[in-house]
């Protein structure tokens, strides 16, 4: 996988739960995590006494972060209402060169801050509320693309 520019990494929000999605702007920071709480099943019979682990048990979760300045007042507007409203609609995470990840998220937080002598900011942290689906990136694949 070849350098990729951070600003490729988009946040989308399923702006009216029809499906359609619209990035979230203004962000300027986005991380992504993902996450495995193993089951551990290690015994007195385990093979030479190392752990071992449940294969396909355990919590899977995701969480994004992201922070950035005000630009659009619909992405803005929504974010909030999510929180307050405690909905979790669909949102993509667009990995460049990698795929799309997609599904439910819940906002868990938002920060608004702001100094004197600068623009108005907000840090915005998202869970996983349900099963995320992955499509790959086929972009380098004859008539593919994300």
């Amino acid at each position: 996988m070849a350098v990729q520019a951070g600003k490729d990494l988009l946040v989308k929000v399923d702006m009216t739960s029809d499906g359609q999605f619209e990035t979230i702007a203004g962000l300027r920071a986005t991380r992504v995590s993902f996450n495995a709480e193993p089951v551990e099943v290690t015994s007195l019979d385990s093979e030479g006494g190392w752990r071992e682990l449940l294969a396909g048990a355990g919590v899977r979760s995701a969480a994004i972060s992201g922070s950035g300045v005000f630009r659009d007042a619909g992405t803005d507007e929504r974010a909030r209402q999510l929180f307050f409203d405690g909905l979790t609609p669909d949102f993509q995470i667009v990995i460049p060169s990698f795929g799309i990840i997609e599904g439910p998220f819940q906002v868990a937080a938002i920060e608004y801050g702001g100094s004197l002598n600068g623009e108005a900011t907000y840090e915005l942290s998202l869970q996983s509320a349900g099963q995320l689906s992955f499509t790959a990136d086929t972009a380098d694949a004859p008539g593919g693309g994300v």
